[in-house]
């Protein structure tokens, strides 16, 4: 039984949902890769479990994205390499306050 990495308690199968799965019977592979919401503590864990032949992996990451965050992003573009070194130089460039520039006007 699976357990809140957070909060220890049991999860409920119907809070995990799949987001991706793939798998190839030929070369004996598959992976999948789950979200979910612990009901007490309401934490969220994202784990990803793979099979490669006789090798089984599983990596998971407490998370504070929601399911609707995750699949948003999953969704979203994927940031180049450009993407990055421009954001870099903006940064570099900046002599600001970090702060007061990402605050927002309520």
């Amino acid at each position: 039984m699976l357990r809140c990495p957070i909060c220890n308690y049991k999860y409920d199968i119907n809070s995990m949902k799949v987001l991706e799965n793939t798998h190839n019977e030929l070369l004996g592979e598959a992976s999948i890769l789950v979200h979910s919401d612990c009901k007490k503590c309401h934490g969220s864990v994202m784990f990803s479990i793979g099979v490669y032949g006789p090798e089984v992996t599983s990596i998971a990451s407490v998370t504070d994205l929601t399911l609707e965050d995750t699949k948003r992003f999953r969704a979203a573009p994927v940031l180049s390499a450009n993407d990055v070194l421009a954001v870099h130089k903006e940064i570099k460039k900046f002599k600001g306050d970090f702060v007061k520039a990402f605050q927002t006007n309520s």
